[in-house]
């Protein structure tokens, strides 16, 4: 009883209210532990005479989000989340404009909804209610029940109506504090994402990693599509949830209502965010199933490159206010995703038509030698996007045997390719009209000289002939690096060349030598871009050369030369030179 009447006469206290009152402002002020808050204000109306328990809920719309309640019986706050919309019925409690209290029976309440059951599990049988708007379309409404009417006086209604002021001031404060820290966020990731975008020219890497980057930073879940030959076709997403990656994937791939909205985006080059009832008819909102039913906003956005339409970027939310607080900062990723994608797929494309003309200056197979094993590759130098000079090319030989060559012409563009042509018809064709290779090697560089041109051309012929014990070999060099033959045995010897470079001198001399292949001997013919290949210590590929023709003249005949080049690839972190390699083995004698 003495207990009873000590509080009564501290709820009458107006003194320790105002000063309660003024602690909370400054903790509204600071808007930093929300939680804090809201338990004092709370207890604040808990103590107020005859009132029997105080309930706060938060809403979008119809939806209810959480509930927050204490009572004379539960002192002890407790918060409850929830996602349950409850449509027109929560009109009714919707603040009008500013707040204001009203008085209700607890009984004349839709008894379903939760706060409601509160109040009466409590014994009220009257509320006051204060609901006060949040901005963004959210409201929250706090509850005082009483037992009777009559305890929702003067001093109640006003007290009740300054803890809804104290909220409104404290959202303000939050909600600011949130889009400073979203800003700050938003740029440091705008920054990172387009570090991450620029990092690659691969289209395929790009668009993964926007979609990566985008979750959970931006929004639970991200769909990207591009605008392809079949249509709009997703080609990265991601979620937050693991769980749900395969959904989203089926989602992005079949759903018509979500191809329609996106769809209207591309055709009207505008970004857009669906909500609430907007998302009505799809596989998103409170009215789908499974793990669309979280999802209570979509953003989005076109992009657009250069003038041209490439897809759409789309993020999923479980929260409204961030989809539009957040929709000029996806703009901006969009705008930011669609030139990177743009200039991956640019150069994708460029890439390709340099490694189709390449492949056309190169022999479209090799012919079929009696008593040897041709192989061939070319690597295109992974960081350039002009065509090299590399060529090779094999001419059976009348009377048996092969005439091979290989050359480099300097540099790289259309002015190189145009050379390479050149070069490689100009000794093909003069070979099989039976020239010597010295005198095919002297029209060629007769013709480089008349052409005027400033690039000079490296080569070397190599004629091999069978002579029952094998293959005579002879060579011929214009300044172009030494072939190799690697013995049966594993063993290397390089075979000197020198001689001087094609298309700078009216008259030249050729380096020439001669040597022996016994069967299971191979020989090796390359470009330069083998031995200058750089590894990432800066050591060069010509160190371990004769290392790696050994190891890779271990296994079948047929791929020596592919494995020769995919070694040279896996080596080099420098160096974006074309790769040419010609092998001809002599096969063993069964």
């Amino acid at each position: 009883m003495e207990q009873h009447e000590g509080k009564a006469s501290c709820q009458a206290d107006d003194g320790w209210w105002s000063s309660r009152l003024h602690e909370l402002w400054s903790l509204a002020d600071s808007a930093q532990d929300v939680t804090e808050l809201a338990d004092s204000l709370y207890d604040m109306l808990l103590r107020m005479p005859g009132v029997l328990a105080v309930v706060g809920t938060c809403w979008s719309g119809g939806l209810l989000h959480y509930l927050r309640s204490v009572t004379l019986a539960e002192p002890t706050p407790s918060f409850v989340e929830f996602e349950q919309d409850f449509g027109e019925s929560a009109a009714d409690w919707a603040p009008g404009g500013d707040p204001t209290v009203t008085v209700h029976e607890v009984s004349e309440l839709d008894g379903a909804m939760p706060h409601v059951q509160i109040l009466a599990a409590a014994g009220a049988r009257s509320v006051a209610l204060c609901a006060v708007p949040l901005g963004q379309g959210g409201w929250a409404s706090f509850m005082v029940g009483t037992a009777e009417r009559d305890a929702v006086d003067v001093t109640l209604r006003a007290r009740l109506k300054q803890v809804a002021e104290v909220t409104m001031v404290s959202n303000r404060r939050i909600v600011a504090r949130r889009e400073d820290e979203l800003r700050q966020v938003s740029d440091a990731f705008l920054a990172e994402a387009s570090l991450q975008m620029d990092s690659s020219l691969d289209v395929e890497r790009t668009v993964r990693r926007v979609a990566r980057t985008a979750v959970p930073a931006v929004a639970e879940g991200c769909v990207l599509h591009l605008c392809l030959s079949r249509g709009l076709t997703p080609v990265a997403f991601s979620h937050m949830d693991a769980g749900e990656q395969q959904w989203l994937g089926v989602v992005a791939a079949e759903d018509l209502w979500l191809t329609d909205v996106l769809q209207q985006v591309v055709n009207g080059g505008q970004g857009l965010v669906l909500q609430g009832d907007e998302l009505a008819g799809g596989p998103f909102g409170t009215t789908s199933s499974g793990a669309g039913r979280a999802v209570r906003a979509l953003s989005v956005n076109p992009l657009k490159a250069r003038g041209r339409a490439l897809g759409t970027l789309t993020f999923l939310y479980h929260r409204v206010d961030i989809a539009e607080v957040a929709s000029l900062f996806l703009a901006d990723l969009a705008d930011r995703a669609a030139l990177a994608i743009d200039t991956s797929t640019l150069h994708e494309q460029r890439r390709r038509h340099v490694v189709s003309l390449q492949r056309h200056l190169l022999p479209r197979e090799l012919p079929q030698i009696p008593g040897l094993t041709l192989s061939s590759a070319y690597e295109v130098g992974d960081e350039s996007l002009d065509v090299g000079g590399d060529f090779y090319d094999a001419v059976p030989g009348v009377q048996g045997g092969v005439t091979l060559l290989i050359g480099d012409v300097c540099g790289r563009g259309a002015e190189a390719a145009a050379l390479t042509g050149l070069a490689r018809h100009t000794l093909r064709t003069l070979l099989e009209d039976g020239s010597t290779p010295e005198h095919a090697l002297g029209r060629l560089n007769q013709a480089l000289v008349r052409e005027g041109t400033f690039r000079f051309v490296t080569a070397l012929v190599a004629v091999l002939v069978s002579d029952g014990r094998g293959f005579r070999l002879r060579y011929w060099s214009a300044g172009h690096p030494a072939p190799l033959v690697r013995r049966e045995d594993g063993a290397v010897e390089e075979l000197a060349a020198h001689g001087d470079l094609l298309g700078v001198l009216d008259e030249i001399e050729y380096g020439s030598g001669s040597a022996h292949m016994a069967p299971g001997d191979a020989l090796v013919l390359f470009t330069d871009g083998v031995t200058e290949a750089r590894a990432a210590d800066g050591t060069f590929f010509e160190s371990s050369l004769q290392d790696a023709v050994a190891q890779q003249g271990a296994g079948e005949a047929q791929g020596f030369a592919e494995r020769l080049a995919a070694a040279v690839v896996e080596f080099r972190a420098a160096g974006a030179d074309d790769i040419a390699v010609l092998v001809a083995q002599a096969e063993m004698v069964a």
